[in-house]
């Protein structure tokens, strides 16, 4: 048997294995006939409300960490990314601790569902969750498609064009997000997590002994953890914007949140959590950095391209098929979590309180996650001019996480604030970091400011706009109310 068919056989041996293991957990399970729409929205998004704990751990730990991650962030060739990682477990601490008490106190489905109880008003709902909807389709869909097809290409060094790989990629993700929901989505990325984070252990060491664990030769600035100014995370950032982020990311992401909203109670989900963050403090800081920075010493400055060359050098034949089937349900993992945290928004955002309600519910998410593939596939053409995929996607997710984190922060920790106040600041916001951020503007990157920086400003413009904008058109004056339970009594009218 030829190495490349020897290859295939593995990848497809193990990628079917994977399939009937979670076909095997979730055969008869969730049965949505003759179910209301309500026992409908339950199954399909939130996978019955029975997810437990290491199916939780599995789901967000696999799910942020993809080929957007992987190849991105190895991409850089630098130890400073690590960064990321170290400064998620903060966002993961916060999410266990201050988002999923409120999340379970007031049973929501959605993270947005929070904002339309707190504040009073279905708008500012449907608003942050278009906005959501948007981050997803435009954003996270599309570059894990173009990522993890890269990274295909690369390691297996073919010449098949990136958009077939980035198509049979789609249509498998859609397959998944389209016929089990979430809890199918969960349960496959368990199983492909535990086998992802074993085999990038592997390249690690193997990387390791191919520079026999000799750094001498990198350069200094490849392997500090203090940014200067002109590094991809000056050190000043990590006192401004990057702990916002994080709060952002992992507190209030659909995506993410959703796998924790989906346990039968608190403590089942913060148990789940606090299993992703040591997962993430053990093992992924190593796997994100070591292999790109050793790549530089191979290969010097390859970019994007450095993931898939190291593990295609380095693997033996059977173990990069393996590899590749691991990697393979990485990107199917973040892609069909994506779509399907995107559906809930939009089924239970949007379509449900503007166009009605509907009695199948799996059909009309099945058209919304063909539509959200079609536009993924559309766009892989745009992240492949990108420089640097994981620095992109960072700046990119300033268009709607600073707004978007402000308009929790308004709603938890005041009362009393106009919901209109509130939508306004979040449109400001969005136009602002645009303006400061983008080369496009006259105004880009006032006083030399990181994108970093610029999202912590762009934090604090938006809740200062919510409260002026109450307090000087809607003659409101907000009051401070942490960890009040007004609105609870109307949970039930709304």
């Amino acid at each position: 048997m030829s190495e490349n068919m020897l290859q295939v056989s593995i990848f497809a041996i193990v990628t079917a294995l994977i399939g009937l293991l979670t076909y095997l957990q979730c055969r008869g399970k969730g049965r949505l006939q003759n179910a209301s729409e309500s026992q409908q929205n339950k199954e399909l998004f939130l996978a019955g409300g029975n997810l437990k704990w290491y199916f939780i751990a599995g789901s967000i730990t696999l799910t942020n960490l993809s080929t957007d991650q992987l190849v991105g962030t190895n991409g850089t060739q630098m130890a400073l990314l690590a960064w990321w990682e170290f400064a998620a477990l903060v966002g993961l601490i916060i999410l266990a601790k201050v988002f999923l008490p409120v999340y379970y106190k007031f049973q929501c489905t959605t993270t947005t569902e929070l904002l339309e109880k707190r504040y009073q008003n279905k708008h500012i709902r449907a608003v942050i969750g278009v906005l959501f909807f948007l981050s997803s389709a435009l954003v996270f869909c599309p570059a894990v498609i173009y990522s993890g097809s890269l990274f295909m290409q690369t390691m297996f060094n073919v010449d098949i064009p990136l958009m077939y790989i980035a198509t049979a990629f789609a249509v498998l993700g859609a397959m998944y997000a389209i016929f089990g929901g979430l809890r199918a989505v969960a349960v496959s990325d368990t199983y492909s997590g535990v086998l992802l984070l074993t085999m990038a252990i592997v390249v690690v060491f193997l990387a390791l002994n191919a520079i026999d664990y000799d750094f001498s030769a990198i350069p200094a600035d490849r392997m500090t953890l203090i940014g200067d100014n002109e590094s991809p995370i000056p050190w000043p950032t990590l006192l401004t914007g990057m702990i916002f982020i994080q709060m952002f990311y992992w507190g209030t992401n659909q995506v993410i949140t959703q796998r924790a909203m989906a346990a039968p109670n608190l403590k089942e989900a913060q148990k789940g959590v606090y299993a992703a963050v040591g997962i993430r403090l053990l093992i992924v800081p190593a796997i994100v950095v070591i292999p790109g920075i050793v790549s530089f010493q191979l290969y010097g400055d390859i970019g994007d391209a450095a993931y898939g060359r190291i593990v295609g050098d380095l693997l033996p034949s059977w173990l990069s098929g393996i590899f590749a089937a691991a990697m393979a349900a990485a990107v199917l993992s973040t892609f069909n979590s994506n779509l399907n945290s995107a559906t809930t928004l939009y089924v239970c955002d949007i379509h449900e309180p503007y166009v009605g309600h509907t009695s199948n519910v799996p059909r009309l998410s099945a058209w919304i996650t063909a539509a959200l593939t079609v536009i993924s596939l559309l766009l892989v053409p745009v992240y492949a001019q990108a420089d640097s995929i994981i620095n992109l996607l960072q700046q990119l997710w300033g268009l709607f996480s600073m707004p978007i984190l402000s308009i929790f922060i308004v709603g938890l920790v005041f009362r009393n604030v106009h919901a209109n106040a509130g939508i306004v600041a979040v449109i400001f916001g969005v136009f602002l970091y645009g303006f400061l951020s983008f080369d496009f503007s006259p105004i880009h990157a006032p006083f030399g400011l990181h994108y970093i920086h610029l999202m912590f400003v762009t934090l604090v413009s938006c809740v200062s706009m919510a409260l002026l904008v109450n307090k000087l058109v809607f003659k409101q004056s907000a009051e401070f109310a942490w960890g009040s339970d007004d609105g609870l009594e109307q949970v039930n009218k709304i």
